[in-house]
């Protein structure tokens, strides 16, 4: 697992990790694995039911799913 204590993707973001408590790999997985495939409506989702602020949720976001389409 990628942490940002290491290099890798998880490292753009290390103060995910330091300011909700959870790494940004957690954060990812949780990305890939709902329902939802619409960066605006994955935005407001890990806002509204997972306490993640709009800045950090929308980057994170936007990595997640130009990592998973390889641009």
């Amino acid at each position: 697992m990628t942490t940002s204590s290491t290099k890798g993707p998880a490292s753009y973001f290390p103060s995910i990790e330091k300011k909700y408590g959870r790494p940004v790999a957690e954060w990812k997985e949780l990305i890939r694995s709902s329902p939802l495939t619409r960066h605006m409506e994955l935005v407001t989702w890990l806002k509204t039911d997972h306490g993640l602020g709009h800045g950090h949720a929308n980057a994170l976001v936007a990595h997640t799913l130009a990592e998973d389409t390889g641009k």
